[in-house]
């Protein structure tokens, strides 16, 4: 049967169009011709493999030309209008070929050769044993059968030898950015356009139908996102027959998370499903992908599902986005070394779709390569790397941090194991003050450091250094996406951290990407290397610990605002106090102990120290706490007995207490300026993070 109309007919009309509109394919079409030309095929059975609406129809239309050109024996049917039974297939290759009852091969009205074409050859899987083996081997020796279904074919045709040998499998992919032009073109859709619907389609046919007819109807359209009519369009095609609401919500974590694993969906799809079941579906989809960690939809795939969840139900996409993140923070916290960098990778990802800061990121290949540290043999192309980046005066600042820090310094390596790129994470607090000043870098970050909330004893300075790609410098690449996964692994595993900083060059480019991460720019501590202007991007983790700053992250990320200062965290930043600030504030709170209306004016009630404390009565427990912990040693008895009778027992003047100690004046003052001492370094522990005991 041709599927070409008579060129006067309304059928041929259409097919003239399609002719016409046809773009790539070519390595398919080759694939075709040359088993359409050959006495002995390299195969008898070509399966079409790939999601919806990536052309399967369309070129097996081309594969209908070329056959109605070599005047063979065509015939075409479609799974979706077949009855899937051995007599509805039967019935729908009657019209054209003869086929006796039984066993008997099937005979050719005319030609030569048959072509039989099946579309939507998933929709015949009840039949599919009976096809292999009943149906197809009746038919000519010369026959060739393409298939295009949009899933692959099971595991009973490799596992017989002989149709394997028979078989030939092709995955049809998106279309390649200059076929998308071609096509776009003779669409009539205006070249200034055409990078904006390659962004948003990623090649793919049928969302490239979609957007250009929505951009010869109106040719200034906002493709910021996915236009509504088109998101709906490709769901009906891209995902049909969603078994239940744990298969939708799978899908919906699929779109959400960059790799989807049984155990994520353990964690989410529990309570209204098989966890493994529903993965087993999902992994059976055609428009997914089995990788390292997980599953992974298509580009497109995932873009749709995201933009529809988003819109259909919001409540529904924060519950989803928050139970992802709580899974993926889970593992980081549980992980370290590579496992951990893989987490950060998934952490980091899920606040892709924030617009304001896409830019800087290859996502394209986020979490494909990770950093080694540097060995020894690295340094001289680490010099090397660095020098033609960023010139002499920064490799000479290298090879003095390689000298003193050589651990600090990583690399992201080619196929060669050649470097590529490099990174340095420098630690502040453990050089000597001419070290730090040496470089402009390290000496603005801490002037900075120091002038805005000074690092305390036992606190750490971390600064990230030396960002430099071998071809694009400090533009999007694995080196760039390096950064944000040893920074963020420092961050967690560093208990005593102060500040971070980030120095990159032209440092106005960065300055809403790190707003949206919570670095913002340090302002005043720009920097200049061998003419090259440097910018210092800064957190302090003892104000906004990292859980409260991916918890903002989160926010802005759910209202699509990078710079939201999220109202949802209750949290308020914490306030950093030099060591003699502090001690002032906890002498204060010692003699407001028993005024609850002054010891919510506290300072301390803000300090890391009082966390789980945060109200009065909690900072007065913790209080009470600290001076019992000297009544642990027998020794520390007189400076116990001092602040118990002055702050606890509440004496009514200090003249009052040492009487009723019995102790001079001079003597009982000794004892409660010691107990204050004990108290103050009890409290900066926990300040610090370190241990209680003394």
């Amino acid at each position: 049967m041709s599927s070409m109309g008579p060129a006067d007919t309304l059928g041929g009309l259409l097919a003239a169009w399609r002719h016409d509109l046809f773009v790539g394919r070519a390595a398919e079409l080759d694939l075709f011709r040359a088993a359409l030309g050959a006495e002995e095929p390299a195969f008898r059975m070509l399966f079409l493999v790939g999601p919806g609406g990536v052309g399967k129809t369309t070129l097996l239309d081309a594969y209908a030309a070329i056959v109605d050109e070599a005047v063979t024996c065509v015939v075409r049917i479609d799974g979706r209008d077949v009855v899937g039974t051995p007599a509805g297939v039967t019935e729908a290759l009657a019209g054209t070929v003869d086929i006796a009852p039984g066993d008997a091969a099937i005979r050719l009205p005319y030609g030569e050769r048959l072509v039989l074409l099946v579309d939507g050859w998933e929709r015949l899987s009840a039949v599919e044993s009976w096809l292999r083996e009943r149906l197809l081997p009746r038919l000519p020796a010369s026959t060739i059968v393409v298939v295009a279904s949009r899933e692959p074919p099971g595991p009973e045709w490799r596992a017989d030898p002989a149709w394997s040998e028979l078989l030939r499998i092709v995955s049809l992919r998106n279309l390649e950015q200059a076929d998308v032009r071609r096509y776009l073109d003779r669409r009539g859709v205006r070249a200034d356009r055409h990078a904006d619907v390659l962004s948003l389609t990623y090649g793919h046919p049928l969302a490239l139908s979609l957007l250009a007819d929505r951009l010869r109807r109106d040719p200034d359209a906002d493709l910021t996102t996915l236009p509504m009519d088109v998101v709906a369009g490709l769901l009906r095609w891209l995902v049909a027959d969603v078994p239940s609401v744990a298969h939708q919500r799978a899908l919906e974590v699929s779109a959400v998370a960059r790799t989807t694993s049984e155990g994520l969906l353990r964690a989410v799809v529990a309570d209204t499903g098989d966890p493994h079941l529903v993965f087993q579906w999902l992994a059976g989809l055609s428009v997914t992908e089995l990788r390292t960690g997980g599953l992974v939809p298509h580009d497109l795939v995932r873009d749709v599902l995201d933009a529809d969840l988003r819109r259909r139900d919001p409540d529904g996409y924060r519950e989803v986005f928050r139970a992802v993140r709580a899974d993926t923070l889970a593992r980081i916290r549980g992980s370290e070394g590579r496992a951990q960098q893989h987490a950060i990778a998934d952490l980091k990802f899920l606040f892709r779709n924030l617009r304001s800061v896409l830019a800087p990121v290859e996502w394209q290949t986020w979490g494909n390569e990770y950093p080694d540290r540097a060995r020894p043999a690295d340094h001289q192309a680490i010099e090397d790397l660095v020098r033609t980046g960023e010139g002499d005066d920064s490799a000479a600042l290298v090879r003095r941090w390689l000298d003193r820090q050589p651990d600090g310094f990583h690399v992201i390596r080619g196929m060669d194991g050649t470097v590529r790129g490099v990174l340095a994470l420098l630690d502040l607090t453990v050089v000597t003050p001419a070290d730090r000043d040496a470089d402009p870098g390290t000496a603005a970050a801490w002037r900075f450091a120091q002038s805005t909330a000074p690092v305390r004893a036992g606190e750490s300075v971390g600064h990230c250094r030396f960002i430099v790609d071998s071809e694009v410098y400090q533009g999007p690449s694995a080196t760039l996406n390096a950064v944000p996964v040893l920074t963020l692994q420092r961050q967690l595993a560093t208990p005593h951290l102060a500040w971070d900083f980030v120095t990159l060059a032209e440092p106005d480019r960065w300055n809403d990407y790190f707003a949206a991460a919570d670095m913002p720019r340090a302002v005043g501590a720009d920097f200049v290397v061998g003419g090259r202007r440097y910018g210092l991007f800064g957190h302090d983790f003892r104000r906004v610990p990292v859980e409260l700053m991916t918890e903002r992250w989160t926010e802005r990320a759910l209202a699509d605002d990078a710079l939201l200062q999220p109202a949802a965290v209750p949290e308020p930043e914490l306030l950093v106090l030099a060591r003699g600030d502090f001690a002032d504030a906890v002498k204060q709170a010692l003699r407001d102990l028993h005024r609850p209306d002054l010891l919510r004016r506290n300072p301390l009630l803000r300090t890391r120290c009082v966390a789980g404390h945060e109200d009065a009565d909690g900072l007065g427990k913790l209080l009470h706490t600290a001076v019992a912990t000297l009544a642990d040693d027998p020794r520390d008895d007189q400076l116990y007995r001092a602040l118990q009778t002055t702050y606890v027992r509440a004496s009514r003047t200090q003249e009052a207490a040492a009487a009723a100690l019995g102790l001079p004046f001079s003597t009982y003052r000794r004892h409660l300026r010691q107990g204050h001492d004990r108290v103050v370094a009890w409290l900066w522990r926990r300040e610090l993070g370190l241990s209680e005991h003394r």
